[in-house]
């Protein structure tokens, strides 16, 4: 998927898990712009990752062994946690 097409990384982010989305939608709507090429290509990456894969890490229930991902992981807890729950 092109780093650049915002509204297929959009469609990406939707994953119909509750839990996921309010992780994974807030992260791309306000941080997804200021990545670095790089790490766009990460979090990229990371939506092509299963969802229950991605719910357990996301959940703090084990890690990726990709230290990629598992830097890109941090990065969404992270920034969601500075963000606060009023930004979902």
């Amino acid at each position: 998927m092109d780093i650049g097409n915002k509204s297929r990384i959009h469609w990406a982010c939707r994953r119909g898990m509750r839990e996921l989305d309010i992780s994974i939608m807030p992260f791309f709507e306000h941080e997804y712009d200021s990545l670095s090429d790089a790490d766009k290509q990460t979090f990229v990456r990371l939506l092509e990752c299963d969802d229950p894969d991605l719910f357990n890490w996301l959940m703090n229930h084990g890690s990726p062994k990709d230290p990629e991902l598992a830097h890109m992981v941090k990065l969404i807890q992270t920034r969601n946690k500075d963000r606060g729950p009023m930004a979902l």
